[in-house]
């Protein structure tokens, strides 16, 4: 039986994509394309809207497993969270190659589905690990309070590393890219959209620890082995805009001590 082309519009969550792959089979649907709720209607194909349903996404995310392995399952759950374009087109490809040819699908690497959607993975996977280093807390009133910019949404996967090392800490960590943030206390969390979300003004116990901070990241800078193409190479700049050692309220944060050098961080940038 041939495959109806058709352009699926979901809410644009992971249970809703899930939706639209269970009803793509039961009703031999080819979606050539996935709009979510923000994009635009308009399409050359018929437009059919899939309402959440969670016992068929259920259904859907229980068979990933044992249809495409475990690494093949992570793809499809990462997959969902990266910024490749038209991510879930790739997804629903890949999903249909992969319950055609089970677990053994991850190594077509010369198949663009597969390329695609692991390079896509790779990046998550890289963009979150740099995430575990380069993010800042500030203790704003007894929360740890940290924003990140990713182009990736790496929330989900940062959640365990961050609750892990802070398992006692209230925490917030905000995703501006994607207005959604991290929030954490004892024994509790969620992932939350959020809107206007702006942290609070530092007070001057927090703005005396992020001038130790740059007092301490310019003492330990050896001058005379200033690499900056190294140094943007290992932290790459678009990290830099929520990093303490890169921010600019150092002569406004508190008086510097006499014959203090400015951090080597704001020289030149």
């Amino acid at each position: 039986m041939a495959w109806t082309q058709v352009c699926h519009q979901y809410d644009g969550t992971f249970a809703g994509f899930l939706t639209c792959v269970f009803e793509s089979y039961v009703n031999h649907e080819e979606p050539v394309e996935f709009r979510g709720p923000e994009d635009p209607c308009c399409s050359l194909y018929p437009l059919r809207t899939i309402a959440t349903h969670p016992e068929r996404a259920k259904r859907v995310y229980r068979s990933l497993g044992p249809r495409l392995g475990p690494e093949g399952r992570e793809w499809v759950i990462r997959g969902f969270l990266t910024c490749l374009p038209q991510r879930e087109l790739y997804l629903w490809r890949f999903l249909r190659m992969g319950f055609c040819r089970g677990p053994a699908v991850i190594r077509e690497l010369t198949d663009p589905r597969v390329d695609k959607l692991r390079k896509a993975v790779l990046f998550l996977n890289r963009e979150a690990h740099l995430y575990t280093g380069f993010t800042r807390f500030s203790d704003l009133h007894g929360v740890l309070a940290g924003e990140i910019q990713p182009k990736n949404r790496v929330l989900p996967l940062l959640r365990p590393h961050f609750c892990g090392r802070y398992p006692q800490e209230k925490l917030v960590l905000h995703d501006s890219t994607h207005g959604e943030a991290l929030f954490h206390q004892p024994g509790k969390w969620a992932i939350l959209p959020v809107e206007g979300f702006t942290l609070g003004p530092a007070g001057a116990e927090e703005l005396a620890f992020r001038q130790m901070w740059r007092a301490f990241y310019d003492t330990i800078a050896i001058e005379g082995r200033r690499n900056e193409k190294c140094r943007m190479t290992q932290m790459p700049k678009r990290y830099w805009a929520a990093m303490t050692e890169f921010q600019k309220d150092w002569d406004t944060a508190l008086p510097q001590v006499a014959g203090q050098k400015p951090p080597i961080s704001s020289i030149g940038d």
